[in-house]
C-alpha cells in the first residue's frame, strides 16, 4: 500500500513540473474564491420546476461534459454537451482546474436555463473550493455537490462536519449501496439540497434522477463522437 501511494504521489510530482503548476498559488485562490460562497437559499426551492444536471468523462485526452435540464417528471427539456482536450492533468483537490471550463461552456449552450443543478463532486465539503461550488461561483445558478467520498470531515448520524460545523448530510438511498455525500455548491443551504437530492431518487437507480438522465445522455454522446471520429 505504502509502494502504490508513493508510486501515486511521484506520478502527481512529475506532472506538476511537467505543466509548471503552482499548487500553492491555485491553493490560495481556491480559499480565496471560497470566500465568496453563500450557503444560503438564493430561492424557495419548493417552488423549483427545472433541475439540471452534469456527467463528465474522459476520452484519451479529451473530456466530455454533457448537461441536462428536467421538469418535475424528469421529462428532459434542454440538453447540451462539448468535447474539449483537456489542458490540466489530474491532481487530486485541484480537480476544478481540470474541468471547470467544459462544464461552463455546456452550461452556456443551454437554451433553458436550471433553477438548480447537480455537480457530480463535492460542495463545500471540499478542503477548499468543491467542484460544484467552483461552477455555482461560475454561472450564478445555485448548485448542490453529490459525491461518492469526502476527505477532512466528520460524520455524526446523518451530518457531515467540519469544525463541529454541519456542511453536509449523508444520503443512503439504494439498501446495500455506498452513502452519497450530499453539500451544498453555492445558494443553497444544507438542509434544501439534502432535501432537493432526497426527493429526487427514482428507483432503482442509486442517485438523484437528473445525475442518472446526464450519465444516460453522456453515454449515447460517447457513443457518437466515437462513431464519427468526432475531436
Amino acid at each position: 500500500m505504502d509502494d502504490n501511494k508513493g508510486k501515486r504521489e511521484s506520478k502527481i510530482n512529475e506532472l506538476i513540473r511537467k505543466y509548471n503548476i503552482d499548487l500553492e498559488k491555485l491553493k490560495e485562490e481556491q480559499t480565496k474564491l471560497a470566500k465568496g460562497l453563500e450557503i444560503k437559499d438564493k430561492i424557495d426551492f419548493s417552488l423549483a420546476d427545472r433541475f439540471g444536471a452534469i456527467d463528465n468523462a474522459f476520452v484519451g485526452n479529451r473530456m466530455l461534459c454533457c448537461i441536462v435540464v428536467c421538469n418535475k417528471e424528469y421529462e428532459i427539456i434542454d440538453r447540451a454537451y462539448v468535447f474539449e482536450k483537456v489542458r490540466f492533468p489530474y491532481i487530486p483537490g485541484f480537480r476544478n482546474y481540470r474541468e471547470l471550463l467544459p462544464m461552463i461552456s455546456a452550461f452556456e449552450k443551454l437554451s433553458e436555463k436550471p433553477d438548480v443543478l447537480l455537480v457530480p463532486g463535492q460542495g463545500i465539503t471540499h478542503q477548499r473550493l468543491g467542484l460544484a461550488s467552483h461552477l455555482g461561483l461560475s454561472i450564478g445558478v445555485p448548485t448542490i455537490g453529490v459525491s461518492n467520498f469526502v476527505v477532512e470531515c466528520d460524520v455524526r448520524g446523518e451530518d457531515i462536519l467540519r469544525n463541529n460545523k454541519k456542511i453536509g448530510k449523508i444520503l443512503l438511498s439504494k439498501e446495500g449501496s455506498n452513502p452519497l455525500y450530499i453539500s451544498p455548491g453555492n445558494l443553497i443551504s444544507v438542509n434544501s439540497a439534502y432535501e432537493l437530492c432526497s426527493g429526487m431518487i427514482n428507483p432503482p437507480h442509486k442517485r438523484p434522477e437528473p445525475l442518472h438522465l446526464a450519465a444516460k445522455y453522456s453515454k449515447e454522446v460517447l457513443k457518437e463522437v466515437a462513431g464519427n471520429g468526432s475531436s
